[in-house]
Order: C-alpha cells, then structure tokens, then sequence
C-alpha cells in the first residue's frame, strides 16, 4: 500500500462511511487558551494522570494529546467531548462505552500527536521521534525479529536509521491494531523495513497477514509513521487538526 503525505484541512460536516480510515495529526505546542479548553472537557482521572508527570512540558503534552483526542472522537459521534467516557481492554487498549462501531486509536512523540479514526474495523497508530543514537544494531536485535534483522544489517550504513523506525512503527502500529500491547512479543512476526518495499506484514504467529492492511504516515520531518487497519480499506483520509 502506498505511503500517505497529503494533509488537509477536514470539511464542517465529517461522515465517515465503512472502508474509509481517518488520521488526524496535532501539534502538542499549543496556546494557553488551547490548554485550557482541553483542561476543561477532560475527567479527574485524566487531569490526575496529567499531574503525575514530572515534568511541566510533559503534562502540557498529555493534557493536549487527550484533549484532542476527545474532541475528534466527539465530532464523529456529534456529542460533547466531555460527554466521552472510556473503557480499556485486557491490555489497555480504549474503546468508547457503549459506541461498538466507532474504533480509534491514538500515539504521540515528541511534540507530534496522530489519532486514527475507523468504523467496525480494528486499527493501530503509531508515530515516533527519530533519533539516530536509539536506531542501532543492539536495539534491533533485541526487539526486532531474526528476518527484520537480517534486512536491517543487509543495508547500508546511511540507511539503517530510516529502515530502523519504518520497521519500528510498523511493529508498535501492529500490535496496537490487536490490542495486546506490550503483551504481544515483537519477534514474533515480521514486517518489511527496507526502502522500496511496500508496508506488509510478512509474517504473524496466530494470525492472518493479509488480515491487515500496511502503509506508512508521512508526519513530518524527523518523524516516522505507520498505520495498521483491518482489510477491507477503501480510502485513508489525513487531516489536520488546526487550533
């Protein structure tokens, strides 16, 4: 599948039809007035969560990520954001209380924050900061499986760090899709890395790879992404959430 880069401005009145997917991206930077709002549509269980990082810059980020996510979440459902209530599976994984159609599926790094957003399929998101220095042949092999490896140490040295984090969130995208988060052993299936190649899943222990449909998120430079939806997929939709 090919990778998508195009992010627009979403329309005043979204619909979202069977087969369509929508990822939405935000800046976690924001305004005071921004913060604010957001503060104001969230639980106390989630302003608590806020104040447990230790850092100030990280509890803007979580108030933000959160925020953002009810207010996309809630222009689906035409509701308030506030009116959203929670519910996690076995291993974390949320879904809405009492809404079984709508799926969603949220990552942040940095300063960068996706939500995906599908109808009575499952789907995983993932985006991350890219660093050289984590992007090493120690941390491939020991999270990535033997044929990731092998691919990985196939290539040249100048495209290792690309490759690296194509396969990583290829990887976290995955098993945030199945809902087994840190659960789920990361050798145990194989995704493609090297450039050129198109997104797949290779191989799944348990599993069905043509279940899923692979494809890469362009967030931006110094970033990486991937999204993971169960077929059958009929369009992805990027949008952009501008405040």
């Amino acid at each position: 599948m090919s990778d998508y880069s195009i992010w627009s401005k979403p329309p005043a009145s979204l619909s979202l039809p069977p087969g369509e997917v929508h990822v939405w991206r935000i800046s976690l930077e924001q305004r005071s007035d921004v913060l604010d709002r957001f503060r104001s549509i969230l639980e106390a269980d989630e302003l608590e969560r806020a104040s447990r990082f230790h850092f100030e810059k990280h509890r803007r980020h979580f108030v933000v990520g959160r925020g953002f996510l009810r207010e996309v979440v809630a222009r689906y459902l035409q509701i308030k954001p506030e009116a959203l209530r929670f519910v996690y599976g076995a291993y974390g994984k949320p879904a809405l209380a009492g809404e079984e159609s709508l799926r969603f599926n949220m990552s942040h790094s940095h300063e960068v924050a996706l939500v995906a957003v599908a109808r009575d399929v499952e789907l995983g998101v993932d985006v991350e900061h890219v660093r050289a220095d984590f992007a090493t042949g120690d941390i491939a092999r020991r999270f990535f499986s033997r044929v990731e490896v092998e691919a990985f140490d196939g290539l040249p040295q100048e495209e290792q760090v690309a490759a690296f984090f194509r396969c990583w969130t290829r990887k976290e995208a995955y098993i945030k899709a199945i809902g087994k988060g840190l659960s789920q052993a990361l050798d145990a299936f194989d995704v493609t890395l090297a450039p050129g190649d198109a997104a797949a899943l290779l191989r799944a222990e348990e599993d069905d790879p043509s279940r899923w449909m692979l494809s890469d998120v362009d967030v931006g430079e110094g970033y990486a992404g991937a999204l993971v939806v169960e077929r059958p997929v009929a369009e992805v939709r990027l949008f952009r959430h501008d405040l």
